[in-house]
């Protein structure tokens, strides 16, 4: 796929990344505070930048895919493996919790120059390091469980795109009313 612009190079990731970033930034998720009450269900910055991503992502393939600007069939869908989801989910979680930051919002840390993201990012650094030394030695347990193969919501539930859309946009402001609600009473301060 060469969409949009052509790119298949690195740069395209580059580029891209430093737009996402910025749109972190400026969503308030470089603080580690942010990050930290969603977990305990206080402040819902989050989920709102992140599902709105999610929503806007997919909306925005449905419809290229419906104008014919991409195939499905040039699409990589990735198998999931249960117990490298399962552990990968938990150790990313704790470090979470912990940290206060997750992969993306502790690089937008460390560049907004905030000490606790650069510490966090430093901190994912050697971890990624450590992992790809033993990786080798974990790969047929990270392998061991593969799940569906290759499939999007929509062929896993056997329902039609456009309701997974529906149910994802239902599901965004089901929680955006309950978010509302709930932060009304959970006031924090999350100052940069």
């Amino acid at each position: 796929m060469t969409f949009p612009l052509g790119w298949t190079t690195p740069l395209s990731g580059i580029v891209f990344g430093v737009l996402f970033g910025f749109v972190l930034q400026r969503g308030g998720l470089g603080n580690g505070c942010r990050l930290s009450a969603q977990l305990r269900l206080k402040d819902w910055t989050v989920f709102n930048v992140m599902f709105t991503a999610i929503i806007v992502a997919a909306g925005g393939l449905y419809l290229m895919q419906m104008f014919g600007l991409v195939k499905w069939s040039e699409l990589f869908v990735p198998t999931t493996f249960l117990w490298a989801t399962l552990l990968g989910g938990a150790l990313i979680g704790a470090g979470m919790a912990v940290g206060g930051y997750c992969p993306g919002t502790s690089v937008v840390g460390a560049t907004a120059g905030r000490i606790d993201g650069i510490v966090f990012f430093v901190g994912l650094v050697v971890g990624v390091v450590m992992f790809a030394g033993i990786f080798g030695d974990i790969e047929p347990f990270l392998t061991a469980a593969p799940g569906p193969q290759g499939q999007t919501l929509g062929q896993l539930l056997h329902i039609p795109d456009w309701l997974v859309l529906v149910l994802l946009v239902g599901g965004a402001v089901l929680v955006g009313w309950l978010s509302r609600r709930i932060a009304t009473s959970n006031q924090i301060s999350c100052a940069d």
